[in-house]
Protein backbone atom coordinates (compact mmCIF):
# COMPACT_ATOMS: atom_id res chain seq x y z
CA UNK A 1 0.00 0.00 0.00
CA UNK A 2 1.12 3.53 -0.78
CA UNK A 3 0.88 6.65 1.36
CA UNK A 4 -2.51 7.75 0.00
CA UNK A 5 -3.92 4.29 0.70
CA UNK A 6 -2.84 4.51 4.33
CA UNK A 7 -4.38 7.96 4.65
CA UNK A 8 -7.69 6.74 3.17
CA UNK A 9 -7.64 3.63 5.36
CA UNK A 10 -7.06 5.38 8.68
CA UNK A 11 -9.30 8.37 7.96
CA UNK A 12 -12.15 6.04 6.97
CA UNK A 13 -11.84 3.73 9.97
CA UNK A 14 -11.15 6.56 12.41
CA UNK A 15 -14.14 8.51 11.17
CA UNK A 16 -16.46 5.49 11.42
CA UNK A 17 -15.44 4.63 14.99
CA UNK A 18 -15.58 8.26 16.12
CA UNK A 19 -19.07 8.65 14.68
CA UNK A 20 -20.29 5.52 16.47
CA UNK A 21 -18.91 6.66 19.82
CA UNK A 22 -20.36 10.15 19.31
CA UNK A 23 -23.83 8.71 18.69
CA UNK A 24 -23.50 6.61 21.88
CA UNK A 25 -22.49 9.56 24.08
CA UNK A 26 -24.37 10.30 27.28
CA UNK A 27 -25.12 8.49 30.51
CA UNK A 28 -25.19 4.72 30.14
CA UNK A 29 -27.36 2.16 31.88
CA UNK A 30 -27.49 -1.59 31.43
CA UNK A 31 -30.48 -1.12 29.13
CA UNK A 32 -28.81 1.52 26.97
CA UNK A 33 -25.57 -0.49 26.85
CA UNK A 34 -27.21 -3.79 25.85
CA UNK A 35 -30.42 -2.66 24.04
CA UNK A 36 -29.72 0.99 23.14
CA UNK A 37 -32.76 1.87 25.26
CA UNK A 38 -34.91 0.41 22.45
CA UNK A 39 -34.59 3.63 20.43
CA UNK A 40 -33.00 2.53 17.12
CA UNK A 41 -34.64 3.32 13.74
CA UNK A 42 -35.18 0.55 11.18
CA UNK A 43 -32.51 1.66 8.71
CA UNK A 44 -29.76 1.61 11.34
CA UNK A 45 -30.85 -1.83 12.53
CA UNK A 46 -31.14 -3.10 8.94
CA UNK A 47 -27.59 -2.19 7.99
CA UNK A 48 -26.28 -3.33 11.38
CA UNK A 49 -27.89 -6.76 10.87
CA UNK A 50 -26.39 -6.96 7.40
CA UNK A 51 -22.99 -5.73 8.59
CA UNK A 52 -22.92 -8.21 11.49
CA UNK A 53 -23.39 -11.03 9.00
CA UNK A 54 -21.33 -9.51 6.17
CA UNK A 55 -18.02 -9.92 7.93
CA UNK A 56 -14.55 -9.72 6.42
CA UNK A 57 -15.11 -13.41 5.71
CA UNK A 58 -17.79 -12.37 3.21
CA UNK A 59 -15.46 -10.08 1.27
CA UNK A 60 -12.29 -12.14 1.52
CA UNK A 61 -13.54 -15.69 1.42
CA UNK A 62 -16.73 -15.48 -0.67
CA UNK A 63 -14.87 -13.87 -3.57
CA UNK A 64 -12.24 -16.60 -3.27
CA UNK A 65 -15.00 -19.20 -3.04
CA UNK A 66 -16.41 -17.97 -6.37
CA UNK A 67 -12.91 -18.00 -7.89
CA UNK A 68 -12.36 -21.69 -7.11
CA UNK A 69 -15.93 -23.09 -7.02
CA UNK A 70 -18.08 -20.68 -8.99
CA UNK A 71 -21.31 -18.94 -8.04
CA UNK A 72 -23.25 -21.92 -6.73
CA UNK A 73 -22.66 -20.68 -3.18
CA UNK A 74 -25.45 -18.12 -3.87
CA UNK A 75 -27.91 -21.00 -3.35
CA UNK A 76 -26.94 -20.95 0.32
CA UNK A 77 -29.03 -17.74 0.63
CA UNK A 78 -32.13 -18.78 -1.32
CA UNK A 79 -34.08 -19.58 1.83
CA UNK A 80 -33.15 -16.33 3.58
CA UNK A 81 -35.96 -14.09 2.22
CA UNK A 82 -38.57 -16.68 3.28
CA UNK A 83 -37.04 -16.87 6.75
CA UNK A 84 -37.05 -13.09 7.13
CA UNK A 85 -40.77 -12.86 6.36
CA UNK A 86 -41.55 -15.66 8.84
CA UNK A 87 -39.48 -14.03 11.59
CA UNK A 88 -41.03 -10.62 10.96
CA UNK A 89 -44.47 -12.10 11.56
CA UNK A 90 -43.57 -14.35 14.50
CA UNK A 91 -40.32 -13.79 16.42
CA UNK A 92 -40.18 -10.00 16.32
CA UNK A 93 -43.50 -9.31 18.09
CA UNK A 94 -42.97 -12.19 20.55
CA UNK A 95 -39.54 -10.94 21.68
CA UNK A 96 -40.63 -7.31 21.83
CA UNK A 97 -43.69 -8.06 23.94
CA UNK A 98 -41.67 -10.30 26.25
CA UNK A 99 -39.41 -7.26 26.93
CA UNK A 100 -36.26 -9.44 27.07
CA UNK A 101 -32.57 -8.63 26.75
CA UNK A 102 -31.80 -12.00 25.15
CA UNK A 103 -33.76 -14.53 23.13
CA UNK A 104 -33.01 -17.13 25.77
CA UNK A 105 -34.81 -15.22 28.53
CA UNK A 106 -37.98 -16.00 26.60
CA UNK A 107 -37.27 -19.74 26.92
CA UNK A 108 -37.43 -19.46 30.70
CA UNK A 109 -40.71 -17.59 30.45
CA UNK A 110 -42.11 -20.39 28.28
CA UNK A 111 -40.34 -23.41 29.83
CA UNK A 112 -37.94 -23.09 32.78
CA UNK A 113 -34.40 -22.11 33.77
CA UNK A 114 -32.70 -25.36 32.72
CA UNK A 115 -33.88 -25.01 29.10
CA UNK A 116 -32.74 -21.39 29.08
CA UNK A 117 -29.33 -22.34 30.49
CA UNK A 118 -28.82 -25.24 28.05
CA UNK A 119 -29.55 -23.12 24.99
CA UNK A 120 -27.49 -20.21 26.37
CA UNK A 121 -24.50 -22.55 26.76
CA UNK A 122 -24.94 -23.86 23.21
CA UNK A 123 -24.96 -20.27 21.96
CA UNK A 124 -21.84 -19.35 23.95
CA UNK A 125 -19.96 -22.37 22.59
CA UNK A 126 -20.99 -21.81 18.97
CA UNK A 127 -20.65 -18.04 18.84
CA UNK A 128 -17.50 -18.09 20.95
CA UNK A 129 -15.83 -20.31 18.37
CA UNK A 130 -17.25 -18.35 15.44
CA UNK A 131 -15.90 -15.02 16.68
CA UNK A 132 -12.39 -16.46 16.39
CA UNK A 133 -13.05 -17.24 12.72
CA UNK A 134 -14.36 -13.72 12.20
CA UNK A 135 -11.16 -12.27 13.65
CA UNK A 136 -8.95 -14.60 11.60
CA UNK A 137 -10.18 -13.05 8.34
CA UNK A 138 -8.98 -9.47 8.96
CA UNK A 139 -5.78 -10.92 10.41
CA UNK A 140 -5.21 -12.34 6.94
CA UNK A 141 -5.63 -8.83 5.52
CA UNK A 142 -3.00 -7.26 7.76
CA UNK A 143 -0.66 -10.23 7.35
CA UNK A 144 -0.74 -9.76 3.57
CA UNK A 145 -0.34 -5.98 3.73
CA UNK A 146 2.11 -5.54 6.61
CA UNK A 147 3.87 -8.87 6.75
CA UNK A 148 3.10 -9.17 10.46
CA UNK A 149 2.70 -12.50 12.19
CA UNK A 150 -0.85 -13.80 12.60
CA UNK A 151 -0.48 -13.46 16.38
CA UNK A 152 0.37 -9.76 16.08
CA UNK A 153 -2.43 -9.01 13.62
CA UNK A 154 -5.15 -10.73 15.66
CA UNK A 155 -3.98 -8.92 18.78
CA UNK A 156 -4.01 -5.56 16.98
CA UNK A 157 -7.51 -6.05 15.57
CA UNK A 158 -8.84 -7.53 18.79
CA UNK A 159 -7.64 -4.67 20.98
CA UNK A 160 -9.04 -2.07 18.54
CA UNK A 161 -12.49 -3.63 18.51
CA UNK A 162 -12.54 -4.26 22.26
CA UNK A 163 -11.74 -0.59 22.95
CA UNK A 164 -14.77 0.95 21.22
CA UNK A 165 -17.14 -1.95 21.98
CA UNK A 166 -16.44 -1.80 25.72
CA UNK A 167 -16.81 1.98 25.69
CA UNK A 168 -19.95 2.42 23.60
CA UNK A 169 -22.06 -0.74 23.87
CA UNK A 170 -24.69 -1.78 21.34
CA UNK A 171 -25.66 1.79 20.37
CA UNK A 172 -22.10 2.59 19.29
CA UNK A 173 -21.93 -0.76 17.51
CA UNK A 174 -25.16 -0.18 15.59
CA UNK A 175 -24.24 3.31 14.36
CA UNK A 176 -20.71 2.17 13.57
CA UNK A 177 -22.16 -0.75 11.60
CA UNK A 178 -24.44 1.65 9.74
CA UNK A 179 -21.48 3.66 8.45
CA UNK A 180 -19.32 0.59 7.85
CA UNK A 181 -21.99 -1.08 5.73
CA UNK A 182 -22.24 1.97 3.48
CA UNK A 183 -18.45 1.93 3.02
CA UNK A 184 -18.53 -1.83 2.41
CA UNK A 185 -21.11 -1.58 -0.37
CA UNK A 186 -19.26 1.31 -2.01
CA UNK A 187 -15.90 -0.46 -1.76
CA UNK A 188 -17.34 -3.67 -3.18
CA UNK A 189 -18.89 -1.83 -6.09
CA UNK A 190 -15.62 -0.06 -6.87
CA UNK A 191 -13.68 -3.34 -6.73
CA UNK A 192 -16.08 -4.94 -9.23
CA UNK A 193 -15.99 -1.93 -11.56
CA UNK A 194 -12.19 -1.84 -11.40
CA UNK A 195 -11.91 -5.58 -12.15
CA UNK A 196 -14.10 -5.12 -15.24
CA UNK A 197 -12.21 -1.99 -16.32
CA UNK A 198 -8.83 -3.77 -16.08
CA UNK A 199 -9.85 -6.63 -18.36
CA UNK A 200 -8.28 -6.61 -21.85
CA UNK A 201 -10.20 -4.19 -24.08
CA UNK A 202 -11.17 -6.88 -26.58
CA UNK A 203 -12.51 -9.14 -23.81
CA UNK A 204 -14.75 -6.81 -21.81
CA UNK A 205 -17.51 -7.85 -19.44
CA UNK A 206 -19.29 -10.29 -21.76
CA UNK A 207 -15.99 -11.95 -22.68
CA UNK A 208 -15.14 -12.31 -18.99
CA UNK A 209 -18.47 -14.05 -18.40
CA UNK A 210 -17.75 -16.43 -21.28
CA UNK A 211 -14.32 -17.27 -19.82
CA UNK A 212 -15.71 -17.77 -16.31
CA UNK A 213 -18.61 -19.80 -17.67
CA UNK A 214 -16.29 -21.99 -19.73
CA UNK A 215 -14.45 -22.90 -16.54
CA UNK A 216 -17.72 -23.79 -14.79
CA UNK A 217 -17.83 -20.71 -12.56
CA UNK A 218 -21.23 -19.35 -13.66
CA UNK A 219 -23.30 -22.02 -11.94
CA UNK A 220 -25.67 -20.12 -9.63
CA UNK A 221 -28.42 -22.76 -9.73
CA UNK A 222 -27.83 -26.50 -9.48
CA UNK A 223 -31.12 -28.40 -9.75
CA UNK A 224 -29.73 -31.92 -9.30
CA UNK A 225 -30.58 -33.21 -5.81
CA UNK A 226 -27.92 -34.79 -3.61
CA UNK A 227 -27.78 -35.10 0.16
CA UNK A 228 -23.99 -34.68 0.04
CA UNK A 229 -23.86 -31.71 -2.33
CA UNK A 230 -23.41 -28.63 -0.15
CA UNK A 231 -24.91 -26.17 -2.59
CA UNK A 232 -27.91 -26.97 -4.75
CA UNK A 233 -31.38 -25.53 -5.18
CA UNK A 234 -32.97 -27.83 -2.59
CA UNK A 235 -30.35 -27.56 0.14
CA UNK A 236 -30.38 -23.78 -0.37
CA UNK A 237 -34.15 -23.32 -0.11
CA UNK A 238 -34.80 -25.75 2.72
CA UNK A 239 -31.48 -26.05 4.55
CA UNK A 240 -30.72 -22.38 4.00
CA UNK A 241 -34.15 -21.35 5.25
CA UNK A 242 -33.78 -23.37 8.45
CA UNK A 243 -30.29 -21.98 9.03
CA UNK A 244 -31.51 -18.40 8.45
CA UNK A 245 -34.49 -18.95 10.77
CA UNK A 246 -32.13 -20.02 13.53
CA UNK A 247 -29.42 -17.45 12.83
CA UNK A 248 -31.72 -14.43 12.61
CA UNK A 249 -34.39 -15.73 14.96
CA UNK A 250 -32.46 -17.50 17.73
CA UNK A 251 -28.85 -16.27 17.59
CA UNK A 252 -28.36 -13.43 20.05
CA UNK A 253 -25.88 -11.65 17.77
CA UNK A 254 -28.78 -11.01 15.39
CA UNK A 255 -31.75 -10.93 17.77
CA UNK A 256 -29.99 -8.24 19.81
CA UNK A 257 -30.00 -5.97 16.77
CA UNK A 258 -33.77 -5.85 16.39
CA UNK A 259 -34.35 -5.89 20.15
CA UNK A 260 -32.95 -2.34 20.01
CA UNK A 261 -35.82 -1.23 17.76
CA UNK A 262 -38.11 1.58 18.87
CA UNK A 263 -41.17 -0.47 17.85
CA UNK A 264 -42.26 -3.79 16.40
CA UNK A 265 -42.82 -2.12 13.03
CA UNK A 266 -39.27 -0.68 12.97
CA UNK A 267 -37.76 -4.07 13.82
CA UNK A 268 -39.83 -5.79 11.15
CA UNK A 269 -38.68 -3.29 8.52
CA UNK A 270 -35.05 -4.02 9.39
CA UNK A 271 -35.51 -7.72 8.67
CA UNK A 272 -37.57 -7.18 5.53
CA UNK A 273 -34.87 -4.88 4.16
CA UNK A 274 -32.39 -7.74 4.54
CA UNK A 275 -34.84 -10.09 2.82
CA UNK A 276 -34.72 -7.83 -0.24
CA UNK A 277 -31.07 -6.71 -0.19
CA UNK A 278 -29.07 -9.75 0.96
CA UNK A 279 -29.31 -11.86 -2.20
CA UNK A 280 -28.26 -9.06 -4.59
CA UNK A 281 -25.32 -8.21 -2.33
CA UNK A 282 -24.09 -11.81 -2.22
CA UNK A 283 -24.59 -12.15 -5.97
CA UNK A 284 -22.42 -9.09 -6.53
CA UNK A 285 -19.68 -10.43 -4.24
CA UNK A 286 -19.66 -13.80 -6.04
CA UNK A 287 -19.73 -12.11 -9.44
CA UNK A 288 -16.68 -10.09 -8.38
CA UNK A 289 -14.84 -13.35 -7.67
CA UNK A 290 -15.74 -14.66 -11.12
CA UNK A 291 -14.56 -11.46 -12.82
CA UNK A 292 -11.28 -11.66 -10.87
CA UNK A 293 -10.95 -15.24 -12.14
CA UNK A 294 -11.36 -14.00 -15.72
CA UNK A 295 -8.82 -11.23 -15.09
CA UNK A 296 -6.24 -13.75 -13.90
CA UNK A 297 -6.89 -15.82 -17.00
CA UNK A 298 -5.23 -13.06 -19.03
CA UNK A 299 -2.91 -11.58 -16.37
CA UNK A 300 -0.69 -14.29 -14.91
CA UNK A 301 -1.31 -14.81 -11.18
CA UNK A 302 1.34 -16.09 -8.77
CA UNK A 303 1.55 -19.86 -8.44
CA UNK A 304 0.33 -19.42 -4.86
CA UNK A 305 -1.66 -16.39 -3.68
CA UNK A 306 -0.31 -16.69 -0.14
CA UNK A 307 2.92 -14.64 -0.29
CA UNK A 308 4.77 -16.44 2.50
CA UNK A 309 4.05 -19.82 0.94
CA UNK A 310 5.07 -18.54 -2.50
CA UNK A 311 8.36 -17.26 -1.12
CA UNK A 312 9.00 -20.59 0.59
CA UNK A 313 8.48 -22.77 -2.48
CA UNK A 314 10.66 -20.42 -4.57
CA UNK A 315 13.59 -21.48 -2.37
CA UNK A 316 13.13 -25.19 -3.12
CA UNK A 317 15.01 -27.20 -5.73
CA UNK A 318 11.72 -28.34 -7.31
CA UNK A 319 10.52 -24.82 -8.01
CA UNK A 320 12.33 -23.99 -11.33
CA UNK A 321 10.84 -26.99 -13.13
CA UNK A 322 7.43 -26.40 -11.58
CA UNK A 323 7.56 -22.72 -12.52
CA UNK A 324 8.39 -23.62 -16.13
CA UNK A 325 5.37 -25.92 -16.35
CA UNK A 326 3.20 -23.29 -14.68
CA UNK A 327 4.22 -20.56 -17.16
CA UNK A 328 3.56 -22.89 -20.09
CA UNK A 329 0.16 -23.93 -18.70
CA UNK A 330 -0.83 -20.29 -18.20
CA UNK A 331 0.12 -19.30 -21.74
CA UNK A 332 -1.78 -22.27 -23.13
CA UNK A 333 -4.89 -21.40 -21.12
CA UNK A 334 -4.71 -17.74 -22.11
CA UNK A 335 -4.44 -18.60 -25.79
CA UNK A 336 -7.36 -20.99 -25.48
CA UNK A 337 -9.41 -18.31 -23.68
CA UNK A 338 -8.78 -15.91 -26.56
CA UNK A 339 -10.35 -18.50 -28.87
CA UNK A 340 -13.10 -19.72 -26.52
CA UNK A 341 -15.84 -18.74 -28.96
CA UNK A 342 -14.52 -21.21 -31.53
CA UNK A 343 -13.23 -24.03 -29.31
CA UNK A 344 -14.70 -24.17 -25.82
CA UNK A 345 -13.44 -27.70 -25.14
CA UNK A 346 -9.82 -26.71 -25.78
CA UNK A 347 -10.15 -23.94 -23.21
CA UNK A 348 -11.66 -26.29 -20.64
CA UNK A 349 -8.84 -28.79 -21.16
CA UNK A 350 -6.22 -26.06 -20.83
CA UNK A 351 -7.86 -24.79 -17.66
CA UNK A 352 -7.82 -28.26 -16.11
CA UNK A 353 -4.12 -28.65 -16.94
CA UNK A 354 -3.40 -25.26 -15.36
CA UNK A 355 -5.23 -26.25 -12.18
CA UNK A 356 -3.25 -29.50 -11.95
CA UNK A 357 0.02 -27.55 -11.87
CA UNK A 358 -1.38 -25.14 -9.27
CA UNK A 359 -2.39 -28.06 -7.07
CA UNK A 360 1.14 -29.40 -7.30
CA UNK A 361 2.35 -26.04 -6.01
CA UNK A 362 -0.06 -26.29 -3.09
CA UNK A 363 1.17 -29.78 -2.27
CA UNK A 364 4.77 -28.55 -2.37
CA UNK A 365 3.89 -25.72 0.03
CA UNK A 366 2.07 -28.17 2.28
CA UNK A 367 5.18 -30.35 2.48
CA UNK A 368 7.66 -27.52 2.97
CA UNK A 369 5.57 -25.58 5.49
CA UNK A 370 4.37 -28.65 7.34
CA UNK A 371 0.77 -27.42 7.04
CA UNK A 372 -1.61 -30.24 6.23
CA UNK A 373 -4.40 -29.19 3.90
CA UNK A 374 -2.71 -25.97 2.67
CA UNK A 375 -5.27 -23.69 1.05
CA UNK A 376 -4.84 -20.15 -0.30
CA UNK A 377 -8.49 -19.42 -1.22
CA UNK A 378 -8.73 -16.62 1.33
CA UNK A 379 -5.78 -14.75 -0.22
CA UNK A 380 -7.04 -14.52 -3.82
CA UNK A 381 -9.10 -11.33 -3.60
CA UNK A 382 -6.53 -9.61 -1.40
CA UNK A 383 -3.78 -10.34 -3.90
CA UNK A 384 -5.86 -8.73 -6.64
CA UNK A 385 -6.73 -5.69 -4.51
CA UNK A 386 -3.22 -4.93 -3.25
CA UNK A 387 -1.50 -5.63 -6.59
CA UNK A 388 -3.78 -4.16 -9.23
CA UNK A 389 -6.20 -1.59 -7.81
CA UNK A 390 -5.36 2.13 -8.27
CA UNK A 391 -3.79 4.13 -5.45
CA UNK A 392 -6.36 5.34 -2.94
CA UNK A 393 -8.89 2.72 -3.96
CA UNK A 394 -6.74 0.03 -2.32
CA UNK A 395 -7.03 1.86 0.99
CA UNK A 396 -10.80 2.20 0.56
CA UNK A 397 -11.35 -1.50 -0.18
CA UNK A 398 -9.10 -2.53 2.71
CA UNK A 399 -11.06 -0.14 4.94
CA UNK A 400 -14.27 -1.83 3.76
CA UNK A 401 -12.88 -5.27 4.61
CA UNK A 402 -11.58 -4.20 8.02
CA UNK A 403 -14.82 -2.31 8.67
CA UNK A 404 -16.73 -5.50 7.94
CA UNK A 405 -14.47 -7.36 10.34
CA UNK A 406 -14.98 -4.84 13.12
CA UNK A 407 -18.75 -4.95 12.60
CA UNK A 408 -19.09 -8.65 13.12
CA UNK A 409 -16.50 -8.95 15.90
CA UNK A 410 -17.96 -6.08 17.91
CA UNK A 411 -21.48 -7.39 17.47
CA UNK A 412 -20.54 -10.92 18.44
CA UNK A 413 -18.54 -10.09 21.55
CA UNK A 414 -21.32 -7.73 22.63
CA UNK A 415 -23.94 -10.48 22.22
CA UNK A 416 -21.70 -13.00 24.00
CA UNK A 417 -21.32 -10.53 26.86
CA UNK A 418 -25.08 -9.97 26.99
CA UNK A 419 -25.85 -13.69 27.28
CA UNK A 420 -23.02 -14.19 29.79
CA UNK A 421 -24.30 -11.43 32.07
CA UNK A 422 -28.09 -11.70 31.63
CA UNK A 423 -28.57 -15.45 31.19
CA UNK A 424 -25.77 -16.75 33.41
CA UNK A 425 -24.23 -14.17 35.77
CA UNK A 426 -27.36 -12.26 36.79
CA UNK A 427 -29.53 -15.38 36.77
CA UNK A 428 -27.26 -17.66 38.84
CA UNK A 429 -24.50 -15.66 40.57
CA UNK A 430 -25.59 -12.10 41.36
CA UNK A 431 -29.37 -11.77 41.25
CA UNK A 432 -29.97 -8.49 43.07
CA UNK A 433 -27.05 -6.19 42.28
CA UNK A 434 -27.36 -2.56 41.16
CA UNK A 435 -27.76 -1.49 37.55
CA UNK A 436 -24.28 0.02 37.65
CA UNK A 437 -22.86 -3.34 38.77
CA UNK A 438 -24.39 -5.14 35.76
CA UNK A 439 -23.20 -2.39 33.43
CA UNK A 440 -19.61 -2.93 34.53
CA UNK A 441 -20.11 -6.69 34.43
CA UNK A 442 -21.21 -6.34 30.79
CA UNK A 443 -18.13 -4.29 29.99
CA UNK A 444 -15.89 -6.86 31.67
CA UNK A 445 -17.56 -9.71 29.80
CA UNK A 446 -17.13 -7.81 26.53
CA UNK A 447 -13.39 -7.49 27.16
CA UNK A 448 -13.17 -11.18 28.09
CA UNK A 449 -14.85 -12.39 24.91
CA UNK A 450 -12.71 -10.05 22.82
CA UNK A 451 -9.55 -11.58 24.26
CA UNK A 452 -11.05 -15.04 23.80
CA UNK A 453 -11.55 -14.24 20.10
CA UNK A 454 -7.88 -13.29 19.79
CA UNK A 455 -6.83 -16.67 21.17
CA UNK A 456 -9.23 -18.85 19.14
CA UNK A 457 -8.41 -16.99 15.91
CA UNK A 458 -5.02 -18.73 15.92
CA UNK A 459 -6.73 -22.03 15.10
CA UNK A 460 -8.56 -20.73 12.02
CA UNK A 461 -5.63 -19.94 9.76
CA UNK A 462 -5.59 -23.18 7.76
CA UNK A 463 -9.29 -24.05 7.63
CA UNK A 464 -9.64 -23.41 3.91
CA UNK A 465 -12.59 -21.26 2.87
CA UNK A 466 -13.53 -19.35 6.04
CA UNK A 467 -17.05 -18.65 4.79
CA UNK A 468 -17.69 -22.39 4.61
CA UNK A 469 -15.99 -23.02 7.96
CA UNK A 470 -18.11 -20.47 9.84
CA UNK A 471 -21.38 -21.76 8.37
CA UNK A 472 -20.43 -25.37 9.07
CA UNK A 473 -19.72 -24.44 12.67
CA UNK A 474 -23.07 -22.70 13.00
CA UNK A 475 -24.89 -25.68 11.52
CA UNK A 476 -23.67 -27.89 14.37
CA UNK A 477 -25.91 -25.92 16.75
CA UNK A 478 -28.53 -23.92 14.84
CA UNK A 479 -30.94 -26.80 14.17
CA UNK A 480 -31.18 -27.80 17.81
CA UNK A 481 -31.65 -24.20 18.96
CA UNK A 482 -34.28 -23.48 16.31
CA UNK A 483 -36.23 -26.59 17.26
CA UNK A 484 -36.70 -25.54 20.87
CA UNK A 485 -37.88 -22.07 19.84
CA UNK A 486 -40.43 -23.65 17.51
CA UNK A 487 -41.69 -25.73 20.45
CA UNK A 488 -41.79 -22.60 22.62
CA UNK A 489 -43.66 -20.39 20.16
CA UNK A 490 -46.00 -22.82 18.43
CA UNK A 491 -46.92 -25.50 20.97
CA UNK A 492 -48.76 -25.25 24.26
CA UNK A 493 -48.53 -28.80 25.60
CA UNK A 494 -44.76 -29.37 25.44
CA UNK A 495 -43.19 -29.00 28.89
CA UNK A 496 -39.68 -28.17 30.15
CA UNK A 497 -38.29 -31.71 30.30
CA UNK A 498 -39.62 -32.58 26.86
CA UNK A 499 -37.99 -29.47 25.42
CA UNK A 500 -34.72 -30.10 27.27
CA UNK A 501 -34.40 -33.71 26.09
CA UNK A 502 -35.50 -32.66 22.60
CA UNK A 503 -32.57 -30.25 22.29
CA UNK A 504 -30.09 -32.92 23.39
CA UNK A 505 -31.59 -35.39 20.91
CA UNK A 506 -31.42 -32.81 18.12
CA UNK A 507 -27.75 -32.10 18.77
CA UNK A 508 -27.02 -35.85 18.86
CA UNK A 509 -28.73 -36.23 15.47
CA UNK A 510 -26.66 -33.39 13.98
CA UNK A 511 -23.33 -34.82 15.08
CA UNK A 512 -24.40 -38.27 13.92
CA UNK A 513 -25.08 -36.87 10.46
CA UNK A 514 -21.74 -35.10 10.42
CA UNK A 515 -19.55 -38.01 11.46
CA UNK A 516 -21.44 -40.52 9.32
CA UNK A 517 -21.14 -38.32 6.23
CA UNK A 518 -24.77 -38.98 5.35
CA UNK A 519 -25.59 -35.39 4.33
CA UNK A 520 -23.99 -32.00 3.74
CA UNK A 521 -23.99 -29.39 6.49
CA UNK A 522 -27.03 -27.35 5.37
CA UNK A 523 -29.22 -30.38 6.05
CA UNK A 524 -27.97 -30.47 9.67
CA UNK A 525 -30.20 -27.47 10.35
CA UNK A 526 -33.31 -29.21 9.01
CA UNK A 527 -32.58 -32.54 10.71
CA UNK A 528 -31.70 -31.03 14.09
CA UNK A 529 -34.81 -28.86 14.18
CA UNK A 530 -37.17 -31.67 13.18
CA UNK A 531 -35.67 -34.09 15.71
CA UNK A 532 -36.10 -31.57 18.54
CA UNK A 533 -39.74 -31.02 17.57
CA UNK A 534 -40.47 -34.74 17.14
CA UNK A 535 -38.83 -35.78 20.42
CA UNK A 536 -40.41 -32.90 22.35
CA UNK A 537 -43.89 -33.71 21.04
CA UNK A 538 -43.43 -37.46 21.60
CA UNK A 539 -42.34 -37.03 25.23
CA UNK A 540 -45.11 -34.56 25.97
CA UNK A 541 -47.65 -36.99 24.53
CA UNK A 542 -46.79 -39.55 27.21
CA UNK A 543 -46.47 -37.00 30.02
CA UNK A 544 -49.38 -36.59 32.37
CA UNK A 545 -51.54 -33.75 31.16
CA UNK A 546 -51.49 -30.91 33.72
CA UNK A 547 -54.67 -30.15 35.60
CA UNK A 548 -56.24 -26.90 34.47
Amino acid sequence: MRSLDWVVLFLTLGGIISYGLWRARGKQTTDSYLRAGRTMPWYAMALSIMATQASAITFISTTGQAYVDGMRFIQFYLGLPIAMVILSVTAVPIFHRANVYTAYEYLEQRFDSKVRLLVSILFLIQRGLAVGLALAAPAIVLTVILGWSSEATTLFMGVTVIAYTVAGGVKAITWTDFQQMLIMMFGLGMALITAIWMLPAHIGFTGALAVAGGAGKLNPIVTAFSWNDRYNLWSGIFGGMFLALSYFGCDQSQVQRYLTGSSIAQSRLSLLFNAVAKLPMQFTILLTGCIVFAFFTFEQPPLLFQKNAQARIEQSAEYPALKGRYDAAFLKRRAAAENIGNDREAYQTAHQEFEVVRKEGSKLAERLLGEKGFNDTNYIFLNFVTTYLPVGLVGLVIAAILGAAMSVISGEINSLATVSVIDVYRRYWKKDASDRHYLWAARGATAFWGLYAVVTAQFARNMGSLVEAVNLLGSFFYGGILGVFVLAMYTKRVGPWAAFIGVIAGEAAIFTLHYSGMASFLWYNVAGCLVVIAVGLAISFFEKKPVA
